[in-house]
This record gives structure tokens, C-alpha cells and sequence, in this order.
């Protein structure tokens, strides 16, 4: 058992998707936890597919290079994310419309730009659902020091994002930057879909934004013990998957959120909170 668990280190690459694993579901656990407190699910899945048309011209820029794509997908979730909550606040139109037409219009976009090159079609499927295998140094680094930086501003602005998420009248009352902390928590969201891109990819994005938060919910009563089941069930879904993936065969990014999923249902039956779900 010793020897089959310890296979793994003995591949660059493999450590490397380890450590991008981790990364991953740490840091989209943690956000997870204000996409599940805050009802933003659907922010989240529209958050992930809005980044084609960086991912595309990116790749178009870049040559291939997938260190640049990241950092067109970065600048194109930043884009998206910040034009969701601009047309929301701005216009009268409900939040979840204004995501929708936001989008609609950069999801068409990027299929747009993919079909004038087909002959590139087939590599970006790698963004669509992951290639954690194929994470090279440079693109390891910028994952770890995204991922980093996400995980501290959450925990250093813990106590406004929880406010802004639970009493927004208090929040004004406080005289807080309401505003500049629902960007700030919208723009962490779209860093986290990039780190998400490498290992999962944009199809599985919101299954990792979802599940492992969804699984502390059901076991923990309080928002920290919440937010750290969360990370642990993350942590544990992304290295398990990892391991299932390469003793099964099967792709990595799927193999995770099925674990992810796995853990949620063991977590659904034995949660004291089941009765209260079940009877809503």
C-alpha cells in the first residue's frame, strides 16, 4: 500500500499536479464558501465560461503558449466578473439577468473566435476540462502564487465579506465599502476560475466552487468550522481524484469532482442537518 501511494512522487509531473490539486481545492473551497453563503452558483458557472474568449485569444496571441492563455483567461474573467455586477447595480435589470446577458455574449464570443481557427480547437480542450498532467513549472508558480494571494485577502477581509454577505444594512450602517468589497470578492471569484482552468477546467469549474463548500455546510454549525471542513474536503477530493485518476485511467478534472461528489453524498447521509434539508 506504501509503495502504491508513494508511485506518484516518483514523476515530476505527477508532483506537479499534486501541488496543483491541492492549490486548487484549497483556495476554490474557501471561495466556495461565499458562492454557497451568497446564492452565486450560477455567478460562479457563468464566471467560468465567460473566460473562452480570453482563453482563445490568448492562445491566438500567444502562440500556444499556455502561460499566456492563463493570463488572457485572467484578464477576461476580471472583465466579465466586474461588467456582471456593474450591469446589475447600474441597470434595472435582476442579478441574475445581468449575468446572463454578460454571459451569453462572452461564452458566443469565444466559440466565435475558436471556429475562425479550427486547426487549434482540439488543444483548447485542455482548458475546457483540464490537463493537470501537463502543468509545467512556470504555469505551477503562477497557480501557487494566485491561489496564495486569494487565500490571504479572504482570510484578511474575512469579517467584511461575511457582513456584506449576511446583513448588508449593517454593513452601510458600519459606514464599510460595500461596494469595493463585493468587487473585491467578484474579482477574487474570477482569479479563482483561472487557478481552476489547469486542473478541472472551465466545464467542472463550478463543481469545485460548489461541492466541497456544500459538504462543510452539512457538517460543521459554524461559518469557520464551515470554511475548514470546506478546505479539507477540497484538499482531500483533489488528491484522492488524483490518485483515482492515475490508477483507473480516467481524466483527472473529472476524477476529482467525483470524488468531490462522492464525499458530499457520505457527507449528505450522515449530516445532522439532513432531516431539516430533507423536510424542506
Amino acid at each position: 500500500m506504501t509503495a502504491l501511494l508513494a508511485e506518484l512522487f516518483a514523476f515530476p509531473f505527477m508532483i506537479r499536479a499534486l501541488i496543483a490539486s491541492v492549490v486548487t481545492g484549497a483556495v476554490c473551497a474557501l471561495v466556495g464558501t461565499y458562492v454557497i453563503l451568497r446564492g452565486m452558483a450560477f455567478f460562479g458557472d457563468a464566471l467560468a465560461h465567460s473566460v473562452l474568449p480570453g482563453v482563445a485569444l490568448g492562445y491566438l496571441v500567444g502562440r500556444g503558449s499556455r502561460t499566456v492563455v492563463l493570463w488572457w483567461a485572467l484578464g477576461s474573467a476580471v472583465v466579465a466578473a466586474l461588467s456582471m455586477g456593474a450591469l446589475a447595480r447600474r441597470t434595472r435589470f435582476k442579478e441574475d439577468t445581468a449575468i446572463g446577458i454578460v454571459f451569453v455574449i462572452m461564452f458566443a464570443a469565444g466559440i466565435a473566435l475558436i471556429s475562425t481557427h479550427r486547426g487549434y480547437a482540439v488543444d483548447l480542450t485542455h482548458f475546457l476540462f483540464g490537463n493537470v498532467l501537463g502543468v509545467s513549472p512556470e504555469q505551477l508558480r503562477i497557480v501557487v502564487v494566485l491561489g496564495f494571494c486569494v487565500a490571504a485577502l479572504v482570510l484578511i477581509l474575512h469579517r467584511g465579506f461575511l457582513i456584506i454577505s449576511f446583513d448588508p444594512v449593517l454593513a452601510h450602517t458600519l459606514r464599510m465599502p460595500v461596494r469595493l468589497l463585493s468587487n473585491l470578492l467578484l474579482l477574487l471569484l474570477a482569479v479563482t476560475v483561472v487557478v481552476c482552468l489547469q486542473s478541472v477546467g472551465i466545464a467542472l469549474t463550478l463543481a469545485m466552487l460548489v461541492l466541497p463548500p456544500s459538504t462543510g455546510f452539512l457538517l460543521a454549525q459554524r461559518l469557520p468550522s464551515m470554511m475548514a471542513l470546506s478546505v479539507f474536503f477540497g484538499v482531500l477530493a483533489s488528491v484522492l481524484g488524483l490518485y483515482v485518476s492515475y490508477y483507473a485511467g480516467i481524466a483527472a478534472g473529472p476524477s476529482i469532482v467525483l470524488v468531490g461528489a462522492a464525499l458530499f453524498l457520505g457527507a449528505l447521509l450522515i449530516s445532522p442537518r439532513r432531516r431539516l434539508l430533507l423536510a424542506r
